[in-house]
């Protein structure tokens, strides 16, 4: 069983690879905003951001109350590995959608 800190269970579940490919796209990310890209709460994105930040896989910047998000260059290389993973299995399962399924003719 992985560890709870392992980044195999911090990353492979979909609004967490939500919320960290999001940040590939190089804009003002700040928590709120995250949060509503990936459709999950305020409070659940900033764990994750705090989580993710202790392990080096992203970096914040505070202006008053506001936080910015960005990845480090070791959170860059995750990301775009998630998105490519993700996107592959998209991919692999519209393929299996479109298979038409033996024995459906008359």
């Amino acid at each position: 069983m992985p560890k709870k800190d392992s980044l195999g269970v911090l990353f492979f579940k979909e609004k967490q690879v939500k919320l960290i490919t999001a940040l590939i796209a190089e804009k003002e990310w700040h928590i709120s905003d995250l949060a509503k890209e990936a459709n999950v709460t305020y409070i659940h994105t900033s764990n994750f951001f705090n989580k993710c930040e202790s392990l080096g896989i992203t970096g914040s910047e505070k202006h008053g109350r506001i936080k910015r998000i960005f990845l480090t260059e070791k959170g860059r290389e995750i990301a775009q590995g998630l998105s490519s993973i993700s996107q592959k299995m998209n991919a692999q399962a519209d393929q299996q959608q479109q298979k038409p399924q033996n024995g459906s003719q008359g």
